[in-house]
């Protein structure tokens, strides 16, 4: 008799082993947030606030910065100079009076009469000078002609004409006169004829204790009066305005011709 043996039982087929987890996103997206969210805070930061600028010309009362203000002109002699110089080389500051050809009526006059008061305008230590885009040929050769004690400025780009307001627009020079101080303070600036212009000045030298009826004053005026045909009766500034506006025109004309 035959004896069956049992098999052995088949062994238990192994565990494959667990898959790992895929890491998470959200630490990836975590370190994405910060980004975002600082670029979101600065869109919704306000932007900061534009420094207000000063338009236009400076008027009197005004504080300017000399340094660098209306850039570098030239004596008629040919010193180059900017008006940051010329006011710290003063006593008490500086007068320009602007005129708009050299050698022309009106821009004679008005150079007679500065020269005629420029001892007594210049008593508090104010120094003058005429302003013009005048070349220094030009104005040398009217400042000789003239024999005046003070000096002619040449701005050729009209850059400090413009700086202080007296520019014509597209070209020219507005006939006035600019006073300011060694610090900058604005002490005049205003346009008018020739009679005006050394008018502002006899005032100013008045508020800063200077004799507004010197002799020199009172000449500069009497030749006013007898070269505009004015009498005293208070009309001469008027009538000398009305002369002055006349041959500026006149400039104007011939030099377009």
């Amino acid at each position: 008799m035959v004896e069956l043996r049992k098999r052995p039982a088949a062994a238990a087929p192994a565990e494959a082993p667990a898959k790992k987890k895929a890491a998470p996103k959200k630490a990836a997206k975590d370190a994405e947030a910060p980004v975002a969210e600082t670029a979101d805070a600065k869109e919704d930061a306000p932007a900061p606030a534009a420094k207000p600028t000063k338009a236009g010309p400076p008027k009197e009362g005004d504080n300017i910065e000399l340094e660098g203000f209306g850039g570098e002109v030239e004596t008629h002699d040919g010193e180059k100079t900017t008006l940051s110089k010329l006011a710290q080389s003063s006593k008490s500051g500086v007068v320009l009076f602007t005129y708009p050809k050299a050698s022309t009526p009106g821009c004679t006059t008005q150079v007679q009469l500065f020269r005629d008061a420029y001892d007594e305008l210049t008593a508090t230590g104010l120094v003058i000078y005429g302003l013009s885009t005048d070349s220094p040929k030009a104005n040398t050769t009217f400042a000789t002609k003239q024999n005046i004690k003070y000096k002619l400025l040449c701005d050729p780009k009209a850059t400090l004409i413009q700086a202080i307001g007296l520019k014509k627009s597209p070209s020219g020079t507005t006939r006035g006169v600019f006073v300011v101080n060694k610090e900058g303070k604005v002490l005049a600036a205003e346009a008018g004829g020739p009679a005006a212009t050394v008018e502002v000045v006899k005032k100013l030298v008045k508020t800063l204790g200077g004799d507004t009826g010197a002799e020199g004053v009172k000449k500069a005026e009497e030749k006013a009066d007898a070269e505009t045909g004015a009498g005293a009766d208070g009309g001469d500034k008027v009538v000398a305005d009305t002369a002055a506006a006349v041959a500026d025109t006149a400039e104007k004309i011939d030099g377009a011709a």
